[in-house]
């Protein structure tokens, strides 16, 4: 199946705004802010991210694969919105004291019910993004989410210099979420209701079920290392971690949210139209770019943690260099299989993705758990494991629904992993740094290794003839569209 390339350098350049922002925003932070202050709204986001989970109830999937939408059903996908979403705001304001006192941290009840009137905002603006995204519109996406990040680091950096703590996070992320809904209003597309309906609420509630299902088995795995250190050892720890997972989902934010909007309607459409023949040639195809992009990312973030943490955010934080370093090769694994989720719910099978959700999330609370007790090391090594864990399931099922088996799934990277070797002697040359370099010479190694990886990077691409090597191509062709006109054609991905 062909598809135009604009939605997703649309989608890149949200994401990447978006990853600058908070980049910048997280730099700034970290400097304005302790890690205790840091770890207690840490812990607030993330016994509300479970609640996240639920807040959507699968209605912008359902919107997006609906093959006929009609009036009627958006009207009941807002009444399905508005349902879940308020209810979801008054468990969470009610939880605010119990929680607090589990937690034995008062201040988390304030975060908490603060936190809670993002759920009341978010029915005014569901329809809105799920529809543009239907509609492939990511100009109008860009606005509403880089208007949010802005928003959100301007009141962020403003009230921590006021003083306001942990507080500055809390209404950073309330008026980051007013931004995007006015935003939201001011671009939204012409004949969506703005009243709901229970007629055809059935249909929608039973397909959100099964969809969130999903999600909270997912969510849960993810948040669970974070609870469990907020709970057996310290805040100060939980923000370590916290640290280290967020740079690790640099290449989530900058490259897999970029695609994941885009290819799951893509993948959709194959299965509609050619069968499962043309979505398994389009994943395979998907999965050759990612893996290009993953593995030497992986590969450097793991040679060059320790500098590179030392440098955004302080010598206070290097202890969460050696975290990053052991889950890397696990992400780097996990980056063959990430988008197999899109490509199972595509052809009917959300039933078998929830299985996967439900024994990925319940190995890893498991290993989580027994790991705890040996220190954040032993942890963050049981959440590598439950990665690698994760993605043997996703090749089992995608081997039995659609035949991608070893052999194809090797063929598809074997290109990439010519690329990562390729670019592989500069970071592993910066691993002989010493770990007390100063600031100034960190930034000098890290600018001389990006530089040099980056250059390996893309001769491996040319020499190997890698399938990213037309996407750079046609990259270069719209930058300077003046001076080489782009091509008319178009591709998948």
């Amino acid at each position: 199946m062909a598809a135009p390339r604009s939605p997703f350098l649309m989608s890149f350049a949200e994401k990447y705004t978006v990853l600058l922002l908070g980049v910048t925003g997280s730099i700034v932070l970290s400097r304005l802010l302790s890690p205790a202050e840091v770890g207690l709204y840490a812990l607030g986001a993330v016994l509300v991210s479970l609640a996240q989970v639920l807040r959507d109830f699968g209605v912008g999937q359902y919107l997006i694969q609906e093959k006929v939408l009609e009036r009627q059903k958006l009207r009941a996908a807002l009444a399905a919105s508005m349902l879940v979403a308020w209810s979801l705001a008054l468990l969470v304001w009610l939880l605010g004291f119990p929680l607090a006192v589990w937690y034995r941290e008062a201040r988390l009840q304030q975060v908490l019910q603060l936190l809670s009137i993002n759920f009341v905002l978010l029915p005014l603006g569901s329809l809105t993004l799920a529809v543009l995204r239907r509609q492939l519109r990511f100009r109008a996406i860009f606005a509403i989410n880089v208007s949010n990040a802005v928003v959100n680091l301007l009141v962020a950096a403003g009230l921590a210099l006021l003083g306001y703590g942990a507080l500055s996070l809390v209404w950073a992320a309330l008026a980051g979420n007013l931004a995007s809904l006015l935003t939201g209003l001011l671009l939204r597309p012409r004949g969506l209701p703005w009243l709901p309906s229970l007629k055809g609420l059935r249909t929608v509630l039973g397909f959100g079920a099964l969809a969130t299902g999903g999600g909270l088995f997912d969510e849960a795995g993810v948040a669970a290392p974070e609870l469990i250190i907020g709970k057996l050892l310290d805040l100060q720890s939980l923000a370590l971690y916290g640290k280290a997972q967020s740079v690790l989902n640099l290449f989530n934010q900058a490259i897999t949210s970029a695609v994941s909007p885009v290819i799951f309607p893509l993948f959709a459409a194959c299965e509609r139209e050619g069968g499962q023949g043309n979505s398994k040639a389009l994943y395979l195809r998907t999965i050759s770019y990612m893996t290009a992009l993953a593995w030497p990312f992986f590969l450097f973030l793991g040679c060059l943690a320790l500098p590179l943490v030392k440098l955004l955010y302080g010598a206070q934080w290097t202890p969460c260099a050696p975290l990053i370093r052991i889950m890397c090769l696990p992400c780097a694994v996990y980056s063959m299989f990430s988008m197999g989720r899109y490509l199972l719910v595509a052809g009917g099978q959300l039933r078998l993705q929830v299985r996967i959700d439900g024994w990925s999330a319940l190995v890893k609370v498991a290993l989580v758990l027994a790991a705890a007790p040996f220190g954040l090391m032993a942890l963050a090594g049981a959440a590598g494991l439950a990665l690698l864990w994760r993605s043997w399931l996703s090749y089992r099922c995608l081997r039995q629904v659609h035949g991608i088996d070893a052999s194809a799934t090797l063929a598809s990277v074997r290109k990439s992993l010519g690329v990562c070797l390729l670019a592989s002697p500069a970071p592993l040359a910066m691993l002989w740094l010493p770990a007390d370099l100063p600031a100034l010479w960190c930034l000098l190694a890290l600018a001389a290794a990006g530089l040099a990886s980056l250059l390996c990077w893309l001769g491996a691409i040319v020499c190997l003839q890698h399938e990213l090597k037309g996407e750079l191509l046609l990259l270069q062709q719209r930058l300077f569209g003046r001076i080489a006109p782009a091509s008319k054609g178009e591709s998948c991905v």
